[in-house]
């Protein structure tokens, strides 16, 4: 037995570490560094291209009750996160290199797993888990839309939909002014991991507005729709002068020490790497100009001589309108041996994607040993999302990612937001043991 996996992203090696643990031999194509898509530079596996954060690591939220469910499953990359990992006060963030490096070596070092370097352009024969991320394009985009074509049954277009998604920039830590910006945590909690730049006058932050909103913005072609969860900040600034305080410039839990008041507005910097030499814009994804970036971000308080090790982009992603096409296997309903997995999929997220490779080679792993179905509890955020993804009911479908709202709700109401999340998260927790332990937990 032996399944082909198209693409060495989260998905991807999710995907094929699960397969290879379970005695299935793979082999991973992975056209880097044979072609780089325009998000990608690096050619290890598993490359962040956005945010380095995989977000909250405290197991009452969404994205840490899934770290923290996809561990009891076997992920590979969860474990790796953390033994890469950067502060970031509560959220578990990872240096983008020693990330992808170990991965890339772990996959690599596994027996049962090959990896091809090379351009995939059609489906191949076979099972195969089609892992290629948003920015499925060319032979291989056009090989995908034939099969969904085939597939759909219900007279309506089979086209793939498309979206736009962006990142923010990364500045140097020595360049920023710390005489101006300050460490901090919101409220005090956690560690002082963020470094915060505050407009302490609202006269400061009218003037940001006013050149952020005006502000010349790249190219973009063939656009469909802009992603909420990956809102541009300018656009974002576009739909109001508040937007902005409301969003990623939330002052509220913090003091400036210079000034012993709450600033007006705040922007948030994120470590990127262990030894702290870059900082993320946290929330400042952007479609601007290079140059239009430089001469408008470095009107933030803190970052008059911003030096950027690099700019916000914007590109295009494509996914499948998977509750008409997929079932919560992630299988094609009318042809069980095309399994999508990741972005393409429609889960929107580093560990969503990891998630759905997870389970697509779980579950696939288990059909080819004859063993029962992986069921995971909808109670779990995992079976959560799987259940979204493949609900039919669902017509007007966008990328979802982890969060609280798509759990059942409890039998017994439980007051308050914090004590409700880790009710749910016990819950989900529980039911995914039991459920594991019952098919006999591999």
């Amino acid at each position: 037995m032996e399944v082909k996996i198209i693409g060495g992203g989260f998905a991807g090696v999710e995907a094929a570490f699960a397969l290879a643990s379970h005695g299935i031999s793979v082999t991973l194509f992975e056209q880097k560094p044979v072609k780089f898509s325009p998000a990608h530079s690096y050619s290890g596996l598993c490359e962040l291209v956005c945010s380095n954060s995989f977000k909250a690591s405290r197991v009452n939220s969404a994205a840490g009750l899934l770290k923290a469910e996809m561990k009891k499953l076997g992920s590979l990359t969860v474990p790796i996160a953390e033994s890469c990992s950067v502060p970031a006060g509560g959220a578990l963030a990872v240096d983008r290199k020693a990330f992808s490096d170990a991965v890339t070596a772990k996959i690599n070092s596994h027996p049962l797993i090959t990896v091809e370097k090379c351009e995939v352009t059609e489906i191949p024969d076979g099972n195969v888990i089609i892992a290629t991320g948003p920015l499925t394009d060319g032979k291989l985009a056009e090989s995908i839309q034939k099969v969904l074509t085939s597939a759909n049954t219900i007279g309506t277009s089979g086209e793939m939909l498309h979206f736009f998604d962006a990142a923010a920039p990364i500045v140097t830590a020595e360049s920023i002014d710390m005489n101006t910006a300050f460490f901090g945590a919101r409220y005090g909690r956690g560690e002082d991991d963020y470094i915060n730049c505050p407009f302490n006058d609202k006269a400061d932050y009218e003037k940001f507005h006013a050149a952020l909103i005006s502000a010349e913005s790249a190219p973009k072609h063939d656009i469909d729709k802009v992603y909420e969860g990956c809102m541009p900040i300018e656009v974002l600034a576009k739909r109001g002068f508040d937007a902005p305080r409301f969003g990623p410039l939330k002052p509220v839990g913090f003091t400036d020490p210079a000034s012993g008041r709450r600033p007006y507005a705040l922007v948030q910097l994120r470590k990127e790497t262990r030894e702290g030499r870059l900082y993320n814009i946290v929330g400042f994804q952007t479609n601007l100009k290079f140059g239009e970036q430089e001469r408008v971000f470095r009107m933030i308080p803190g970052l008059q001589n911003a030096e950027f090790a690099r700019y916000g982009v914007m590109h295009r992603n494509s996914f499948i309108d998977s509750p008409r096409f997929l079932n919560s296997d992630f299988s094609l309903k009318n042809n069980g041996r095309i399994i999508f997995a990741g972005q393409i999929s429609g889960v929107e997220g580093y560990m969503e994607s990891a998630a759905s490779g997870l389970i697509a080679g779980l579950s696939l792993a288990r059909r080819l040993q004859g063993k029962e179905p992986l069921n995971l509890p909808k109670t779990s955020m995992l079976g959560a999302l799987t259940s979204y993804i493949s609900d039919e009911s669902v017509k007007h479908f966008e990328p979802m990612g982890a969060n609280m709202g798509i759990l059942p709700p409890l039998e017994i109401p439980v007051k308050g937001k914090q004590e409700r999340y880790q009710a749910l998260a016990d819950r989900a927790l529980r039911d995914l043991e039991i459920a594991y332990r019952e098919i006999g937990g591999n």
